[in-house]
């Protein structure tokens, strides 16, 4: 998923917003990478909108061959504005599929847009959607996607359907979509709408990823939809998916390195996220005391993300080893707090932060937000940033100096003496541009490297800033004789206002694991189930437990997370 700005900036985020522990603590890595989704969650925000605004979406084209080979389309009407989903759905065969981005085909592809759904421009759109990054589509266009089919729960649910059956829910449990993207485009690539763009013309959708999350929300009622249908041309007798199954269904989501940079290429806004999820926690603990509802509610929601931890099927050892512990130590508070009512919620965190592992702490601090939710939501429209880095020329050296100091303390404190620490080197493949590691110590390329070794970039300019023989100098006069500092010079001078922005990690480090940033932005998406295939990538599930489509209009509980089986 592409890069996303902001309409507008927000209030930069302090230490002392989130007194109930420190940002270097927050920013860890290892801390980053055990956070779950919570109620600002990108998907959340969106099907809350969709559901409280009443939003109209019906599908005005459903043409397909017996097979579910064709085109469908989409109308979304936001009360505002009119856009339209267009789909095209293709025979893929088996030598043919895959997740990975070099892949050239799909079981499906689409765009989001807007703009009146000519026959002309359909005609252009079915000549260039289908090719994804090798095709050009026009700047209405929002949004470009495709998806592939489950292969095992596809055509399992199919033949269930014909026969007359509803499928096995222990069967769906293990996968727990029908299709998973491969990539959802935006932001002005290959001729669609840029961010600013979006923001003036299409304000309904001018929130960070609220179209991306869009498209996704409609693949899984496409994914659905479809399934009815071709196990209907079967059997003209087959039977439809139930709604609480089709609710259980989401949609997957295959997601690698590409994702990874993005927290460090964009710090302002990575910053205002944390910020806005610390300060929604801060409210919480500075709660003097529990309502007996709202201590009722905690155990509700937590025997919930126990079971939601205990039915997640993944061959990832370690992934089990952490949903196994989660589960247990949840088990061993409430078991706790029984025999101990808390007489406040920072009891309960700091009883989480002295007993039990981070991702419990992590789970625990969720749970707390859903407890709250009313506390929470009046902060969603913080989290914009405008991304600008402005250079202080003025500044002195000598203040540059104790800048780093005193806001880049973790960047000075590693050791990067070892050779595995910095045996790492980001790169842009050449055949797609997408990320990728090398190893310095066994692979040539070093010299692509892309900028993401930000706590050595500073490490390396402090110590060039010490080698200084007048501290008085201007920054301005430094980098004329060293530009190659500037960008970062001027990252370290925008970035000390704000302390989330920057994560605490060496990640040149040959034991880095990427995996670890994937889960951090997931998180703000609002992926909570993941099935890590490597260090490298993982396998998720987006929007399992939410509404449907048909669902909009009815009453709405904003109560989908940690989704369960259902009870059909």
């Amino acid at each position: 998923m592409q890069s996303q700005g902001a309409v507008s900036s927000v209030p930069q985020a302090s230490a002392s917003m989130a007194p109930h522990r420190s940002i270097d603590e927050v920013m860890k890595l290892e801390r980053l990478g055990t956070l779950y989704p919570y109620p600002l969650s990108f998907m959340r925000c969106l099907v809350r909108r969709l559901m409280t605004e009443n939003w109209s979406i019906h599908r005005i084209k459903f043409d397909l061959d017996e097979n579910g080979f064709g085109e469908a389309v989409y109308e979304i009407n936001s009360g505002e504005r009119i856009f339209n989903f267009v789909v095209f759905s293709h025979y893929l065969s088996p030598e043919e599929r895959s997740d990975r981005v070099i892949a050239e085909k799909w079981d499906m592809t689409a765009t989001l847009c807007a703009g009146d759904l000519t026959e002309a421009r359909l005609n252009r759109l079915r000549a260039n959607v289908p090719l994804q990054e090798a095709g050009r589509v026009d700047p209405e266009c929002i949004v470009l996607t495709r998806a592939n089919k489950s292969g095992r729960n596809f055509n399992y649910v199919v033949d269930c359907l014909a026969n007359g059956n509803q499928p096995d829910l222990s069967v769906i449990a293990k996968v727990g979509y029908l299709f998973r993207t491969t990539a959802v485009y935006g932001s002005g690539k290959f001729g669609m709408a840029d961010w600013e763009k979006v923001c003036l013309r299409y304000p309904e959708l001018a929130r960070p990823f609220m179209a991306e999350m869009l498209a996704c929300f409609l693949i899984r009622d496409f994914s659905v939809e479809l399934t009815d249908w071709v196990a209907a041309q079967k059997n003209p007798k087959a039977i439809r998916l139930s709604d609480e199954i089709k609710r259980y269904f989401g949609i997957g989501n295959a997601t690698g390195l590409g994702m990874a940079p993005y927290l460090i290429n964009h710090p302002k806004l990575i910053s205002n996220w944390i910020h806005v999820r610390e300060l929604a926690l801060d409210r919480i603990c500075r709660l003097p005391t529990i309502e007996p509802g709202a201590l009722q509610a905690f155990y509700e929601i937590a025997h919930k993300a126990i079971q939601h931890l205990d039915e997640i099927e993944t061959d990832n050892i370690d992934q089990n080893a952490l949903n196994e512990t989660a589960r247990r130590e949840t088990s061993s508070v409430l078991e706790h707090l029984k025999h101990n009512p808390p007489g406040n919620w920072s009891e309960i965190i700091l009883y989480a932060a002295t007993q039990c592992e981070c991702e419990t702490q992590e789970l625990i601090n969720a749970i707390l937000l859903e407890v709250h939710k009313d506390l929470v939501l009046a902060l969603e429209e913080e989290f914009g940033s405008d991304e600008t880095y402005v250079l202080q020329p003025n500044m002195t050296l000598q203040t540059l100096i104790k800048l780093i100091e005193e806001k880049y303390d973790w960047a000075l404190a590693e050791d990067y003496s070892g050779e595995h620490c910095l045996d790492t080197f980001w790169y842009r493949s050449e055949e797609k541009m997408e990320p990728r590691l090398g190893r310095r110590s066994k692979e040539p390329g070093s010299e692509k490297e892309m900028f993401l070794g930000i706590g050595w970039k500073v490490k390396c300019l402090y110590d060039k800033l010490a080698d200084q023989e007048d501290p008085s100098l201007s920054v301005a006069r430094f980098l004329f004789a060293h530009p190659k500092f500037r960008y970062i010079t001027r990252r370290v001078q925008t970035m000390a206002q704000s302390p989330c922005g920057e994560i605490r990690a060496n990640l040149l480090d040959a034991d880095v694991l990427p995996i670890q940033l994937l889960r951090c932005k997931l998180s703000f998406f609002g992926v909570g189930k993941f099935d890590p295939k490597s260090r490298l990538w993982v396998r998720n599930t987006m929007f399992q437990g939410a509404p449907l489509i048909s669902d909009i209009g009815s009453e709405f509980r904003d109560d989908w997370f940690f989704p369960i089986k259902p009870q059909v």
